[in-house]
């Protein structure tokens, strides 16, 4: 394909020789389109780049947890996600081609003024991708395809990157920062030298397919279990008309084919392989668990898959990738944008690294015990980052349930002034840090900066409040104590102090998070 045939085909303008760019990511799965959203909504210039003709096809991982649904709120998603997904259905377990069992696989949880997205959702990955992609090109920007790094130096500025076309054509582009998003087997992660390491598991290779069946019901998941220990799974997947297919026969096989799919249904569950009307995707897949050494090596960064591989047990994956491009997305932009010190980068791995740690152990365990409940303990709504040198709580006796710095901010539906609805979630969204003053007297905002790319100051309450906690469910998810919070772009806080001198304690906090003198760049929310 030519290279102008490659630009008006994917709309992606590619970069001329030397063309400088903040950030450049490789790959775009789940991790490297929701950090180019992230970043593109904050002004920072990005390019990313896929080897691949197109998104990925297939339902791979379906699980978006409750904590991933809040960050697709955030980044303007989350409508699309639940409009392209649904719950997961009860599982069925057949035998002599019966239904002898019917149980709920996926804990179903109610949900609560402050935990609104309280279930997983099944959302098939390449309409994840679709979606995420989307949004992506909404806001101006789009994957290049068809293009691949082959090489990369760096030294104390940026990142020298070499690119090549399908059609041969190469260039060279320059970043100050390289994100390698480019999977299990990154080519970044090689070629930087960095070890990955973990676990053994069963060396098991597992057909996955996508299909469309005849005399099938689509109101549960379908599990045939196997006598020699493996199983069948097949699970309708929300508003498509295809089955994603899981066999784990532990025969061997290695053929991926059309054929095989058919012949190993036929012979592992009650349908005929006539009742296979299409295989519309097919792969063989081997559990491997793994965590690298470092997340950073100078510029460059890795994260999700590039930086740590699990089982699909439990579901934790995807959601763990794309929550490091979150938290990654907006220490790039307060240092490429706002100036704070590169060290702010650090944090990423001080974070990332010990929550991709205990999720790797979560998805090991399930994976070798076989345990097919699914509880609320795997909606990383719990993930937090208390022991993180950017946290300081301030409080003393804080009872049992409320929030300390380091924890997930709750939602709370609310008011504003005027009377009109709103929710806490709606007051976060976008690129910039929320001060939160609980009593609406703590704080100066005069004293802090006033650009709202980088700070907005909300108050509860008090003599002139922003929001009116008329129902009191900002009391109950945040405490009746008077407080202030700094609430960080991610959805954690940062801060908590008591009123008396909190307009210092904020602004000594920002240090660590904005430059001094530097003009922001206008984000998009």
């Amino acid at each position: 394909m030519a290279l102008n045939n490659v630009k008006e085909t994917f709309g992606a303008a590619l970069p001329d020789n030397g063309t400088a760019v903040d950030v450049l990511i490789v790959g775009a799965g789940p991790t490297g389109l929701a950090l180019a959203i992230d970043l593109t909504r904050r002004g920072v210039r990005t390019l990313l780049v896929e080897r691949q003709e197109r998104l990925s096809p297939g339902a791979r991982g379906n699980g978006m947890q409750p904590r991933t649904q809040e960050v697709y709120d955030d980044l303007g998603v989350i409508d699309a996600a639940f409009a392209a997904g649904g719950l997961y259905p009860p599982t069925a377990r057949w035998e002599n081609g019966e239904i002898v069992e019917i149980t709920e696989m996926i804990e179903r949880v109610e949900p609560t003024p402050d935990n609104p997205y309280s279930n997983a959702l099944m959302v098939p990955q390449y309409r994840n991708l679709e979606v995420l992609h989307a949004r992506l090109r909404e806001l101006g920007q789009d994957v290049v395809f068809h293009t691949e790094l082959t090489a990369f130096d760096q030294d104390s500025t940026g990142v020298t990157a070499r690119l090549r076309h399908t059609d041969g054509t190469e260039r060279t582009v320059r970043a100050a920062y390289l994100v390698a998003s480019d999977g299990g087997r990154s080519t970044v992660r090689r070629a930087l030298g960095v070890k990955m390491s973990g676990p053994e598991l069963e060396p098991v290779g597992v057909l996955l397919a996508d299909v469309r069946v005849d005399g099938l019901d689509r109101d549960h998941w379908h599990r045939w279990e196997l006598p020699n220990g493996g199983f069948v799974g097949m699970l309708p997947l929300a508003r498509t008309d295809r089955f994603q297919t899981m066999i784990a026969s532990f025969n061997g096989t290695t053929d991926t084919s059309p054929e095989t799919i058919r012949a190993e249904l036929a012979a592992h569950t009650h349908l005929d392989a006539e009742q296979i009307r299409e295989v519309v995707w097919s792969s063989l897949f081997r559990p491997r668990a793994g965590l690298v050494d470092s997340y950073r090596t100078g510029r460059v960064f890795l994260a999700g898959d590039a930086a740590h591989i699990h089982s699909p047990a439990g579901g934790q994956g995807l959601n763990t990738s794309v929550q490091d491009a979150y938290n990654l997305g907006w220490k790039l932009g307060q240092v490429l944008r706002h100036g704070a010190p590169d060290s702010l980068l650090d944090t990423y791995e001080t974070e990332r690294r010990p929550i991709a740690e205990s999720i790797l152990d979560t998805s090991t365990r399930l994976h070798r015990s076989r345990e097919l409940r699914r509880g609320r303990d795997l909606h990383q709504l719990g993930i937090g980052y208390p022991d993180s040198p950017l946290t300081r709580e301030l409080r003393t006796d804080l009872p049992e349930g409320v929030p300390a710095a380091g924890d997930r901010a709750p939602e709370a539906p609310c008011t504003t002034a005027d009377g009109t609805p709103t929710r806490l979630f709606d007051v976060f969204r976008g690129p910039h840090f929320t001060v939160l003053d609980l009593g609406g007297t703590g704080i100066d905002a005069g004293a802090l900066p006033a650009d709202p790319a980088l700070l907005r100051v909300v108050r509860v309450g008090g003599p002139a409040p922003d929001l009116i906690d008329s129902d009191g469910h900002i009391r109950d998810a945040y405490g009746a104590a008077p407080a202030v919070l700094l609430i960080r772009p991610d959805g954690y806080l940062a801060l908590a102090t008591p009123p008396e001198n909190a307009t210092a304690q904020v602004t000594a906090a920002l240090e660590t998070y904005l430059g001094t003198g530097t003009e922001a760049v206008p984000a998009t929310r």
